[in-house]
């Protein structure tokens, strides 16, 4: 029983370049096809993430079904994560030539259109992502960014910043202080 568990059918060494390709093809066909496969925005989207893990698991591992088998192929495929991290780290300018650039959807309230169709968004995600961050209307959205790792950063059109509404409000607050202060003392000579 525990030969056929963890006996190889396949040479080591194959057992570790088979994930390492896979891999390698995998990253380079999501940058091909662009940011929206890792967004993951509609349930189309997220069948076919599902599917591809089932269409190269037979690549990756082989005609094997042996527990050796599995770990080599899973050590392999989290070596290669491990190493590209790391280069990743080392040299940012990697980054932007693996991952692609972001891409700005909305600036200033206005939605870049071109820049929808090229992430072949439809109007209905981009408002469904505007909902799911707290926004109704694009006018209430100062920029909409898609990154790279298929992620939305926005940010909303405010009229003061956080620190200049605090200021605002302290201010606001003494004058009231003081005005209590001024009440208190009038009734005091009455």
């Amino acid at each position: 029983m525990t030969e056929s568990m963890f006996h190889l059918p396949l040479p080591v060494l194959e057992k570790i370049v088979r994930p390492v390709i896979v891999y390698v093809c995998l990253i380079g066909f999501l940058r091909l096809f662009g940011k929206r496969e890792l967004a993951q925005l509609n349930p189309f989207d997220l069948v076919v993430l599902l599917c591809l893990s089932n269409t190269v698991q037979n690549s990756i591992i082989g005609n094997d079904n042996s527990v050796s088998g599995g770990i080599i192929g899973a050590f392999s495929l989290l070596t290669v994560n491990w190493i590209l991290s790391k280069a990743l780290y080392y040299f940012p300018g990697l980054n932007s030539t693996l991952e692609g650039t972001k891409t700005h959807l909305i600036r200033n309230g206005v939605v870049d259109y071109a820049a929808l169709r090229k992430e072949t968004l439809t109007e209905i995600e981009l408002k469904s992502v505007l909902h799911r961050q707290g926004f109704n209307r694009y006018e209430e959205v100062e920029k909409c960014v898609l990154e790279p790792n298929g992620t939305f950063y926005m940010e909303g059109i405010d009229s003061m910043s956080d620190d200049a509404q605090r200021a605002e409000l302290m201010r606001e607050i003494r004058e009231l202080a003081r005005e209590v202060k001024e009440m208190r003392a009038e009734l005091a000579l009455r």
